[in-house]
């Protein structure tokens, strides 16, 4: 249940999470008070920031310390608070098109051109940089059937364009009432295969997620997160297969600069995950992490990724036409400059999605 919050407490959460970012010190009422024009005194700070520790967004590091954010407590800002700065440009995202297109656009190779952008993003935004190269071939589905194999369980079983077959069992909740008809489940089974089909067939595996659920009768509720879950898992383990573990990466020496960073040991995790294990990054990547832009965010704790739950996570997909084809994803500390860095992002994916488009990073 979203944590609410009044307008006092909005902004205090706002600017500490602001100061603490710029700073990388814990924040006081005092600071605040001084930096800050919330027009209310410091007593006054203090009790909205004693809310917010107890809601659980903000906590001391220790007793004699001012407040630092948790990791809800930057969610809160990334989804509600930072809408308030959003879509103004900020300085970054149009230094970045800018310098995007004088050092690349007379690139040829594909490969060279996301080098180049990989190499400007983690210069710009002074965090890790990956970008996946593209899928070599789209894959598309011809058909969606599922089958019952017991009253509570069900496979789906999914043919692509090239006549691949892939198959996932899912179980289902029970029914309250079972209906009389001897063969209700198979001609339940029916109709969601005819209506998969109807929106899947001839579709990428981009738009799995884009599927209208709302053209399913009510009756049908209990299958629509599962097999929306469902969906999701064969996207992610089709996009595995295709070839988007390979990337290229930059900017370790800039983020050695923060001071989150200074400990190797933390680092170490975090590159030994990155170089080691791309099949579990790249989906990451892809998946939708709570924000209501065009970008994927994971902050600290909700990355599923132990070893990359001391950092935050912001990636965008760029496209070739319709179909998303490469990620572009950005790791750094939780205490990152959200602002810049999702512009940054989501400048660098429409900047590559147009290069595709001119068609100018395919001759060479």
């Amino acid at each position: 249940m979203p944590i609410p919050l009044n307008d006092r407490q909005s902004q205090v959460l706002r600017a500490t999470v602001q100061r603490y970012i710029a700073t990388a010190e814990p924040v006081g009422s005092e600071v605040l008070v001084k930096e800050y024009n919330l027009s209310v005194s410091s007593a006054t700070i203090r009790n909205a920031m004693g809310f917010l520790e107890k809601a659980g967004l903000l906590y001391q590091p220790h007793v004699s310390a001012g407040r630092i954010p948790s990791d809800s407590g930057y969610r809160i800002y990334v989804d509600r608070l930072l809408q308030l700065d959003y879509p103004t440009p900020t300085a970054l995202p149009r230094q970045l098109d800018q310098i995007l297109a004088d050092r690349l656009s007379d690139t040829w190779s594909l490969e060279a051109i996301l080098q180049g952008a990989a190499k400007i993003l983690a210069t710009l935004s002074g965090y890790i940089t990956l970008i996946t190269l593209p899928l070599t071939r789209t894959t598309h589905l011809r058909h969606v059937q599922l089958v019952a194999v017991e009253r509570d369980r069900v496979m789906l079983i999914v043919v692509t364009d090239n006549y691949e077959t892939q198959s996932m069992m899912f179980h289902l909740p029970p029914l309250k009432e079972t209906p009389p008809e001897a063969d209700w489940f198979e001609r339940e089974l029916q109709i969601l295969s005819n209506f998969l089909n109807e929106q899947l067939q001839g579709q990428s595996l981009s738009q799995i997620d884009q599927l209208d659920w709302q053209d399913l009768d009510i009756a049908f509720d209990r299958y629509g997160s599962l097999l929306q879950d469902v969906l999701l898992d064969l996207q992610r383990r089709l996009s595995q297969r295709g070839g988007l573990s390979q990337w290229v990466m930059s900017g370790v020496a800039e983020v050695l600069r923060q001071p989150e960073f200074m400990e190797m040991g933390q680092l170490q995790m975090i590159l030994q995950v990155l170089e080691g294990e791309p099949q579990q990054v790249v989906p990451l990547l892809f998946e939708p992490g709570g924000t209501d832009r065009r970008v994927n965010l994971w902050i600290g704790s909700e990355n599923p990724l132990e070893p990359m739950r001391g950092c935050s996570m912001v990636s965008s997909t760029y496209s070739w036409g319709k179909d998303s084809i490469g990620s572009i994803g950005v790791v750094g500390p939780t205490r990152m400059a959200y602002d810049n860095t999702i512009a940054l992002v989501e400048a660098t994916a429409e900047y590559l999605s147009s290069m595709l488009a001119q068609g100018s990073a395919f001759s060479g």
